[in-house]
């Protein structure tokens, strides 16, 4: 069997999906000190970043951790409702068209399609029953008592922790495929080591460090 493994944001959807979760509660006014807070815990790592003293990944994993804090205290089933409007409202005019196309393309040919995104798993879940997509791996959320804690359990899924979550979810659900033969889809640097996983790398409307990344290994550049 082949497999194709999907970025999420900045890959399959223009806006980012933290972006969602944000819109969500700002529409309904809620949330405000958590949203505070965590502008003013991230930007100065964020403008680290971005003036070189830290590599991207550096900001990116505490940013994904703390994506948590924003539905703490929601009940499983009453968090339904952000994952649904995420996935319907949010996004519905933010798909990469060709991306998509690429799905449905290794959809028909009979490959195994998954998300591997750093964002919450509850939200890649409800982007894959809208898109049609059978397996999701992303940062899982803590649950204590059937409600979310605010916390993450297990690591951030990003940079090699993409490949191995990858590998891992392969093996615990006995899904056997040659990764020299498989193909892996993503924008940004923290996706590398997803990329360098499988025989066929394609960067996906990379951003210009990716970009750069995988001209110097001969990766293959979509759009082309």
């Amino acid at each position: 069997m082949k497999a194709a493994f999907f970025d999420v944001d900045g890959t399959l959807t223009k806006e980012r999906i933290w972006m969602g979760l944000m819109e969500y509660f700002r529409l309904r006014r809620e949330r405000r000190f958590i949203r505070t807070y965590f502008w003013v815990y991230h930007i100065p790592l964020y403008l680290s970043y971005r003036i070189g003293l830290i590599p991207q990944t550096r900001f990116r994993k505490p940013w994904a951790k703390h994506l948590a804090w924003f539905y703490r205290g929601y009940s499983v089933e009453n968090a339904k409702e952000i994952w649904d409007w995420i996935a319907e409202e949010f996004l519905s005019s933010q798909w990469w068209e060709d991306s998509l196309e690429l799905v449905s393309d290794h959809q028909s040919a009979g490959d195994l399609v998954m998300l591997v995104s750093a964002s919450p798993k509850p939200i890649l879940e409800g982007i894959a029953d809208r898109i049609g997509v059978k397996h999701a791996i992303g940062t899982d959320s803590e649950i204590r008592d059937g409600r979310y804690t605010g916390g993450i359990r297990g690591p951030v899924c990003i940079a090699e922790n993409k490949a191995k979550m990858t590998q891992q979810y392969l093996q615990d659900n006995n899904i056997e495929v040659d990764l020299s033969e498989c193909y892996a889809y993503a924008d940004s640097p923290g996706d590398s080591h997803l990329l360098e996983m499988v025989g066929h790398p394609f960067a996906t409307h990379p951003d210009d460090e990716l970009r750069v990344i995988a001209m110097e290994r001969g990766w293959k550049i979509l759009p082309n």
